[in-house]
């Protein structure tokens, strides 16, 4: 439960780096491979949405706004499913949020 739980709170201090470390290294329970994965494919999609639209604020610095909303709505998602984690249960976060590229 410790690992599925790093996940999430590791993106916190080291961003889609923690996840990654979770999946290719501890998950070996299914529980812990959910949330790892689950957490892995948020990291990646932060990571796109701030690569693309990094670009693109530079046309339209306006978009930077809708880069720090998206950021605190994944941030918001990742203590909702930590908490989940913790509690020995799993909470699916939108595929708005987590794409699901990482099975």
């Amino acid at each position: 439960m410790t690992w599925a739980l790093m996940a999430y709170i590791g993106q916190f201090l080291v961003a889609v780096i923690a996840p990654a470390a979770v999946y290719l290294g501890k998950a070996r329970h299914p529980f812990v491979r959910r949330h790892a994965a689950q957490g892995l494919n948020m990291g990646i999609a932060g990571a796109a949405v701030w690569a693309v639209g990094g670009l693109v604020s530079l046309m339209f610095p306006a978009i930077l706004w809708l880069l720090v909303l998206f950021s605190a709505v994944i941030m918001g998602f990742l203590v909702y499913a930590a908490r989940a984690a913790n509690r020995g249960e799993f909470r699916r976060v939108p595929a708005v949020i987590a794409w699901p590229l990482i099975k």
